[in-house]
């Protein structure tokens, strides 16, 4: 008996390119970490069209690389690590004028595996686990972050400050460089003065910059390193494209709208 043959499978459609959207330093080793991190999800994600747009002071802009995009939908995801006006604002914005299909991730932050590389950046550095209670008992961090005026950026940062707490089994404070309060420096002379003097500061940036070196240099004792291209950082870079394609159009925009 003659065996009968199977259609071939359809074939899928391309799929959506994934815009990485960097705020943009005048620090060149910002766009080389950016740069690499690209590298990072495309080893992750094979085939994936992977394109860097950035809000400010660096090449490629955003608007210029979704122009290149013609006809195809994009999902831009920030390289930010909170809500605030970036992402509620001028990303949106940014798309919106471009006239291209685009839909926009949330940030990367809070997220498990923010604290998964927050922690091996810290271990990098030289913090130890496990430690003795004695040790525990005088030890602290503090995450530094960039700050900003939007509420809901501090909360997104104390979540992650939260969860990283949860690992590593001491209090971490949010501290930022810029805008909110308390200082790095602030954050670490409360917790010196609340007994815990050997307090590491933990580097809540994307990629080096003025901020993230500004931060290290108040440290008392051990700096851990941006997050930059830690494995961590690309799955969760997925983790949010994945997450806006399944996202219903409608709910998306809602939530844009209220964010």
């Amino acid at each position: 008996m003659k065996a009968t043959r199977r259609p071939a499978p359809p074939t899928p459609s391309p799929a959506q390119a994934l815009v990485l959207v960097a705020h943009g330093s005048r620090d060149p080793r910002a766009l080389e970490t950016v740069r690499a991190l690209m590298d990072r999800v495309r080893e992750q994600r094979p085939g994936l069209d992977v394109r860097l747009g950035h809000i400010e002071l660096n090449e490629p802009l955003l608007p210029d690389t979704l122009a290149t995009l013609g006809d195809r939908e994009a999902v831009l995801v920030p390289l930010l690590l909170s809500r605030g006006y970036h992402v509620k604002r001028d990303i949106p914005e940014m798309a919106a004028e471009a006239g291209v299909r685009a839909r926009v991730a949330a940030p990367l932050g809070p997220h498990p595996l923010l604290a998964e590389a927050l922690h091996a950046r810290l271990v990098e550095a030289g913090w130890r686990t496990p430690m003795d209670d004695a040790t525990r008992r005088t030890s602290a961090v503090v995450l530094a972050a960039a700050g900003s005026r939007d509420p809901e950026s501090k909360v997104d940062t104390g979540r992650t400050a939260q969860l990283l707490a949860e690992r590593l089994g001491v209090p971490v404070v949010p501290a930022y460089a810029t805008t909110a309060a308390p200082t790095v420096p602030d954050a670490l002379q409360a917790l010196a003065a609340a007994g815990r003097p050997r307090a590491a500061v933990a580097s809540y940036f994307t990629a080096p910059g003025r901020f993230a070196t500004e931060s290290a240099e108040a440290a008392p004792w051990i700096a851990s390193a941006p997050l930059g291209t830690h494995r961590a950082m690309a799955s969760l870079v997925l983790h949010r494209y994945d997450q806006a394609l399944a996202t219903p159009e409608a709910t998306r925009e809602r939530a844009l709208a209220t964010a």
